[in-house]
């Protein structure tokens, strides 16, 4: 276990006590349900993204395993970006009759009858990472306006006095996503009357082909010699957009921001052609959604939520909010490699071991 999982363990071992004997002390009529024999429902929305499936999935299946003595169980389907599909893995595990869903939704409306469905059968949902529509128990994130902020921050601060001798270009998320306007609201406070915003966009399905494609548009409407910086809200666009900048000739390659500290990302902060990611600990959320799915099981109140949230269709939803952090080069060996997302050798591969070599990364 790396040093992320096993701080996320220590985080959560006080409240694992306290569902197990709360479990063991239930009666039968109780409402309190006193089995480990639970059936967690995980749906993930797309593995493009590296976080999903190298980090969310293990930590979650290892909590569920540590809150049920190893006796639960986690079925697990990925939507592959697809809404409709993710509809259907829904009603999969409602139909085979699963205790409680974890469900990180493609698209929080379309999700939304699927939602009902479960809670008319009598099975609890929490909303990972997105906020779905629907009668949702439970919500577990980051503070998304907060990520917008500490985005449009740092590219303020790669713009220092530069900042009104261009333009910049807004590369936002999909709308599907309401996690994107609450980043793009963050980013607006902070950049709006301090910059120039030339060309903005909401990105389809937040693929990084569409953003590179949006940022040759903006290139094309904005000239190679104006643009001064580009805020992308997540990492894999920044990927995008700095392979348009690239093919275009621009260099040096304007500060370009991001989020999910994917590795791609960090080593490309190493290299100086993306200047900021922001870092999401992954483990604190993926064990709240965990903890919140047993405690719903076994029809225990949610003690561990800090904070209520509304969605458009739902009032005061029980929520876990997780803090995130900046990660420039000055300091990827106190964010992810301290915590063990990535080793030094995992991110200075020949490629960029010169460039570690500066940044005393080994």
């Amino acid at each position: 276990m790396n040093a992320l999982l096993r701080r996320s363990a220590v985080a959560v071992a006080a409240s694992t006590m306290a569902v197990s004997l709360a479990a063991c002390g239930g009666e039968e009529g109780s409402g309190v349900r006193i089995s480990d024999d639970i059936t967690v429902g995980l749906l993930l929305p797309e593995n493009e993204a590296a976080r999903y499936e190298k980090f969310d999935l293990p930590v979650i299946k290892e909590k569920i395993g540590q809150l049920t003595n190893d006796k639960g169980k986690v079925v697990y389907a990925n939507a592959k970006q697809d809404a409709t599909l993710q509809s259907r893995q829904v009603e999969t595990m409602v139909a085979d009759k699963v205790d409680v869903l974890i469900v990180d939704a493609v698209d929080s409306k379309a999700i939304a009858g699927s939602i009902k469905k479960a809670h008319d059968a009598g099975i609890p949902v929490v909303a990972f990472d997105r906020l779905a529509e629907g009668p949702i128990d439970a919500y577990t994130s980051f503070d998304n306006e907060e990520v917008g902020h500490v985005q449009g921050k740092a590219l303020l601060t790669a713009l220092g006095d530069k900042a009104k001798d261009g333009r910049i270009v807004m590369m936002n998320g999909a709308v599907t996503d309401p996690n994107a306007a609450m980043f793009k609201k963050g980013a607006h406070t902070e950049l709006d009357g301090k910059v120039d915003i030339g060309e903005e966009y909401d990105t389809k399905d937040w693929k990084p082909e569409n953003a590179t494609a949006n940022m040759e548009a903006a290139i094309d409407s904005i000239g190679n010699d104006k643009i001064i910086g580009v805020y992308s809200a997540n990492d894999g666009m920044a990927g995008g957009v700095i392979a348009a900048l690239k093919s275009a000739g621009i260099f040096p390659i304007p500060p370009v921001t991001g989020q999910d500290a994917e590795l791609a990302a960090v080593q490309r902060i190493v290299a100086g052609e993306q200047f900021a990611t922001v870092y999401k600990p992954y483990a604190p959320e993926a064990a709240a959604a965990a903890e919140m799915a047993i405690l719903l099981a076994r029809g225990m109140e949610l003690g561990m939520a800090q904070t209520d949230v509304d969605s458009p269709t739902t009032k005061a939803i029980p929520s876990v909010l997780v803090p995130v952090i900046s990660v420039t080069k000055e300091n990827i060996g106190e964010t992810v490699i301290k915590d063990g997302v990535y080793t030094a050798a995992e991110i200075c591969t020949p490629k960029y071991k010169a460039a570690c070599a500066q940044l005393g990364l080994k």
